[in-house]
């Protein structure tokens, strides 16, 4: 048990960090920290903690789904000052994105202050910051 779950943290450490389309690529991220898996052990995994497959072929997380669609239709812009993270959003949309972004209960996020179409997110480091940037433009389709 302790290994499925040791492995299951990891696979939300990867899709979160990275653009994984497919259980193959996983399975291979999952081999460079370590783990021996197969493409069936995977497919199990996906199906336990309820990855989805966003419309551009990206795996996302279930947790993280509502996140996504709130950032997709309503986040305008994202600007990094080493651990802050600056997200600008729709006219009034602000502090629905920011109560999405405490939902989903991200490890890089220490707090985050919304305004109107502002939100101010802390993290820790400098590293965090460039997560949760890279992982928002992750979810509002915007490539590296």
């Amino acid at each position: 048990m302790k290994k499925r779950y040791n492995r299951q943290d990891a696979i939300r450490e990867i899709v979160r960090d990275k653009s994984i389309k497919t259980q193959r690529a996983l399975v291979e991220e999952l081999e460079k920290l370590g783990f021996v898996c197969t493409q069936a052990t995977i497919s199990r995994d996906i199906a336990d903690m309820g990855l989805r497959k966003l419309p551009e072929g990206v795996y996302v997380l279930a947790e993280d789904l509502h996140l996504q669609r709130m950032v997709s239709d309503l986040v305008t812009n994202v600007v990094r000052a080493n651990n802050i993270v600056v997200i600008h959003t729709q006219a009034g949309a602000a502090q629905g994105v920011a109560a999405a972004f405490d939902d989903a209960s991200l490890p890089d996020v220490a707090g985050c202050i919304a305004g109107d179409d502002t939100i101010m997110v802390v993290c820790l480091t400098n590293e965090q910051g460039v997560t949760l940037e890279q992982l928002v433009n992750k979810l509002r389709g915007v490539s590296d």
